[in-house]
């Protein structure tokens, strides 16, 4: 059986309210009237005919609707997830304007079973959050990408 990777881009950045990270809600009826743990890097899956970065960055464009912002790729590593697909991140230190992104969509039968076929986004929402915020609405398995990110944050700024 083959293992599904995904990877993806975690933007971060610090102001005097201190780091915040921005997350995405996932969209579609499944994900609708959930908070937490519906909330996930933006990220998407890769085949072995792409390396995990380019996809990351090809995932960020394809969820957002926006370019990846400028700024240097600082790798956090991976992690399984309970359903056993392996994750990658990065973080990029950036700005954005959560109001203008523009999703990509997905198509899936809905409601279930009828027969019919509805087009959602694929995030129907992005904030920017600190990380102890973030932390309980991120995906369980994602909640490990915070951490790391701020020992870098707390390495990187000396404190």
């Amino acid at each position: 059986m083959t293992v599904k990777r995904s990877a993806g881009l975690l933007l971060f950045r610090t102001s005097d309210r201190g780091l915040e990270v921005l997350i995405a809600h996932m969209g579609g009826p499944l994900w609708a009237s959930r908070d937490a743990g519906a909330w996930s890097v933006p990220k998407g899956e890769y085949g072995a005919d792409e390396t995990p970065e380019a996809a990351a960055r090809r995932e960020f464009v394809e969820e957002l609707g926006l370019p990846v912002p400028d700024g240097e790729p600082v790798p956090l590593g991976e992690i399984r997830q309970a359903n056993g697909k392996i994750v990658t991140v990065w973080a990029v230190e950036a700005d954005l304007d959560p109001a203008a992104v523009v999703p990509g969509t997905f198509t899936m039968e809905w409601p279930r079973g009828s027969g019919r076929t509805r087009e959602f986004p694929e995030v129907d929402r992005v904030e920017w959050m600190s990380p102890d915020r973030a932390a309980p609405r991120l995906v369980s398995g994602q909640q490990v990408f915070l951490e790391r990110l701020a020992a870098y944050v707390r390495e990187r700024d000396g404190s």
